[in-house]
């Protein structure tokens, strides 16, 4: 592979490839931090949405939980059921692309629970990084942004007005692929800096909603063996699980609307650059002009 252009683009501090002390997630099992919360999960069914489901289950949370497959999201479902026999399980089988699935989705968690305090719009789609984009067929390059813009659209479209009651949370997980630019990832890509640009502008339009798009580390899944990229796989799948749980619990609120990366010293990063972050309106789009 050719060099990575964007690949300097990141924060320079630590970084982790598990969980660590800052965001260790015992301290919210024990505290029961999430008990009452209301917690829908897209993707839910496999790798960071299952890891992310069971760190808020073991919190106190209920959870609404989507994706794709019956079989594999009833098998969240009992994973989730295993660890914590009376937390409040929903789960929804919908394609994030479905407009009206979305909607329905987000009025079954209101109809189960009451009310509706994170959601986390895990589902994403990536396609081997293996032709130039004309090479490709149209329909397979659009789908990939179908899936990881209009499904993450979709759902917070229809949980926002939910969550500007509760003054809640959004995760949005989206890649460093945003800043990559390599030669057969323009699909992916551009949708992951897409999901950026558009967490800012939930940010901006409804200040009551903690907005983070969150970059999950390079994680071994199936959608990352999807891609057919030679990168290491080197975070383990707890690491963005503990992150996403450590954001919505009120700990660096500053961060909202502002890119993330798992594995980033989130102590570090608020001891260090926080100030800077704030002052300089830091970890979001910009266009690189010179000074």
């Amino acid at each position: 592979m050719s060099r990575i252009l964007g690949a300097d683009e990141d924060l320079k501090v630590v970084n982790h490839h598990d969980v660590y002390p800052t965001i260790d997630p015992r301290v919210h099992y024990a505290a029961q931090t999430f008990e009452g919360k209301v917690v829908l999960i897209t993707g839910a069914s496999r790798g960071i949405g299952l890891e992310t489901a069971l760190h808020y289950a073991r919190s106190g949370a209920s959870l609404a939980l989507v994706s794709r497959k019956e079989e594999t999201l009833n098998a969240t479902r009992d994973a989730v059921l295993r660890e914590v026999p009376d937390a409040g399980v929903l789960t929804f089988v919908a394609d994030v692309r479905d407009v009206k699935r979305a909607g329905e989705a987000v009025a079954a968690t209101i109809a189960r629970f009451g009310r509706l305090d994170i959601l986390v719009a895990n589902a994403a789609m990536v396609r081997p990084v293996d032709k130039h984009f004309a090479s490709k067929d149209p329909s397979t390059w659009w789908d990939v942004l179908e899936v990881n813009i209009r499904g993450c659209y979709n759902y917070t479209h229809f949980a926002v007005p939910e969550l500007v009651k509760t003054k809640g949370s959004i995760v949005i997980l989206t890649s460093v692929g945003a800043q990559y630019r390599f030669r057969g990832m323009s699909d992916y890509g551009t949708s992951k800096h897409a999901i950026n640009r558009f967490a800012e502008y939930v940010a901006l339009e409804y200040p009551d909603i903690k907005v983070f798009p969150v970059h999950p580390g390079v994680v071994e899944t199936e959608l990352a063996a999807e891609a057919s990229v030679d990168l290491d796989t080197v975070d383990s799948v707890a690491l963005p699980a503990a992150t996403i749980l450590y954001l919505t619990a009120g700990k660096a609120d500053y961060l909202s609307g502002r890119f993330v990366s798992a594995p980033w010293d989130l102590g570090e990063v608020e001891r260090v650059w926080k100030d800077k972050i704030i002052a300089d309106n830091l970890l979001v789009n910009k266009l690189a002009v010179p000074q």
